[in-house]
């Protein structure tokens, strides 16, 4: 009897080390959640960065987007020499216009031409992103849409140099009404604006055709005037400027 008491206390205090590891781990654990708390804590979270303003707040006159010039030269024996204006519900976000016409010529033929121009803009959103990410997105839609129009012959895309900030040139061959026309269209895009562009004529009562490489630069003309229009005409987005610059802009004048 007296023997066996030793061991049995040896045993008990065996049998205690692992209820101390147990709590010693418990207490490890809450100290890194704690830890992981504070890491996540509102003060540690970064806001998200302010997306750029939108460079255009409005669009220019799609009618007088183009020179009476060039639409006499490009569409001769226009319709309505002022163009047929599209409709929109909202002019600050998209607009258009076109001219048709038709050059009779009597036994030697007639040439058809057909001119249209459409302007769409977008602002910045916190949640969409930038106006000109936007817009980015916007030009690429309208050149594939181009590439996929139903029925083209040939259609073939190649960018355009020195026409707003990126801009494609889309050619195809169209038969309608058992006519051929040679098309062209061209998507440009300059800060939050994408400007389209589309030409087409054809040779009617057997006239000849025109060719695809003068139906283009007819386009790429028409398409850099408009884009110009955006520049020149559309506001740009001045909220960008401090008070204090104003003040010293007004100052300055007044001086």
């Amino acid at each position: 009897m007296h023997r066996s008491a030793p061991r049995l206390s040896r045993i008990l205090a065996c049998a205690a080390v692992p209820v101390m590891l147990v709590v010693a781990g418990c207490s490890s654990d809450s100290g890194d959640a704690k830890a992981s708390d504070s890491s996540t804590s509102p003060s540690a979270q970064k806001s998200e960065p302010e997306v750029e303003p939108a460079k255009f707040t409005e669009l220019p006159d799609a009618c007088t987007s183009i020179a009476k010039k060039t639409i006499e030269d490009l569409v001769p024996k226009t319709k309505t020499k002022g163009g047929t204006p599209g409709k929109s519900s909202d002019t600050t976000s998209r607009g258009g216009c076109s001219w048709n016409g038709l050059d009779d010529n009597g036994v030697k033929g007639s040439q058809y031409r057909w001119l249209d121009v459409g302007f769409t803009r977008f602002d910045s959103d916190q949640s969409l992103g930038s106006g000109a990410k936007r817009a980015t997105d916007e030009y690429t839609k309208q050149v594939s849409k181009a590439q996929a129009t139903e029925g083209a012959e040939k259609p073939a895309a190649e960018p355009v140099a020195a026409l707003g900030e990126q801009a494609t040139a889309v050619t195809y061959g169209l038969t309608k009404s058992k006519e051929d026309f040679e098309y062209a269209t061209i998507v440009a895009r300059t800060g939050n604006v994408v400007v389209s562009v589309t030409y087409n004529g054809a040779g009617f009562a057997g006239a000849k055709t025109p060719s695809a490489a003068d139906i283009l630069k007819d386009a790429q003309k028409a398409a850099k005037e408009a884009v110009a229009a955006v520049g020149a005409d559309a506001g740009s987005d001045t909220s960008s400027a401090s008070p204090s610059a104003s003040a010293s802009a007004s100052a300055s004048a007044k001086s």
